[in-house]
């Protein structure tokens, strides 16, 4: 097991989080075409039910996205993100005012809008590859950054499924990244591998096991494996019947390094902490 014990704080509104030991990200979709939930949260009552459930059962952060990133997915407008994000964003923040609200999205005037409305921290699955203006944005607003690993976009990224060395690839592309990040003066920075973002299903399971050598890069790391094609594929079955394979996956996750937990089902995530925490006193 990776020693996980090098403590790592990141700012959020003030608040120090402490990821040396692992914390989970609860996700809220509100996009109409998501993989597993698209459509579940689409008016106040649902949307709020759902946070506070995450929230109670152990949730620090809750990642709301409103444009679905699935492979072969288009990009809503940037106009339709916000409209769907602001309201939502100023709804969590009036009604849990300590929540940590993550906001999913690679468009730097979305990032500015959510942080303005009380978001707390961008989760960009592009790492600014997107955006030229977002890392400009995060470092100015000073606030925490997730960048994750992707070739291409959405639409195209299974297109780009060649690498020399998998994960000595993915660790180089961090290392530009993250130089990149400093040069705008973002302090506080999760990277994130990004299982299902331009690789096969044999790529992401051996990126898997060899998750504990990004600690080289000694950066906090968030796994989001919830539910994904790479279980339910392998399993021949759907996503709604893809939590036992993701609690499998996010305990080897724990195993290897993980710091934060992107997950749909908080409640089961936070088990494998609890059982992991017994293996690594």
């Amino acid at each position: 097991m990776t020693d996980n014990t090098v403590k790592m704080t990141i700012n959020c509104n003030g608040k120090l989080i402490d990821v040396s030991h692992p914390k989970i990200m609860g996700i809220l979709n509100i996009t109409p075409d998501s993989f597993f939930d698209g459509g579940h949260y689409n008016d106040t009552t649902s949307i709020l039910k759902q946070v506070e459930k995450m929230l109670l059962e152990g949730a620090t952060f809750i990642d709301v996205g409103a444009c679905s990133s699935r492979p072969g997915s288009m990009a809503v407008t940037e106009e339709e993100e916000l409209k769907r994000l602001i309201q939502v964003v100023e709804l969590l923040v009036s009604t849990f005012p300590d929540i940590i609200l993550s906001i999913d999205t690679f468009r730097s005037r979305v990032a500015y809008q959510c942080i303005q409305s009380g978001a707390a921290m961008i989760n960009d699955i592009s790492a600014g590859k997107m955006d030229d203006n977002m890392m400009k944005v995060v470092g100015d607003m000073g606030v925490p950054y997730i960048m994750m690993h992707m070739k291409g976009t959405p639409k195209n990224m299974q297109d780009h499924l060649d690498y020399d060395n998998l994960t000595k690839d993915i660790i180089y592309y961090f290392s530009e990244r993250i130089h990149a990040a400093r040069a705008h003066k973002i302090n506080d920075l999760i990277i994130d591998p990004g299982f299902g973002f331009a690789k096969t299903l044999k790529q992401n399971y051996h990126l898997l096991s060899e998750l504990n050598l990004l600690a080289v890069l000694d950066m906090p790391i968030l796994v989001g494996v919830s539910r994904k094609s790479m279980i339910y594929k392998l399993l021949d079955t759907t996503p709604d019947k893809a939590l036992n394979g993701t609690t499998s996956l996010n305990t080897v996750s724990l195993m290897h390094g993980a710091n934060v937990l992107r997950v749909h089902d908080v409640k089961e995530a936070m088990q494998c902490i609890a059982i992991t925490d017994q293996l690594n006193p």
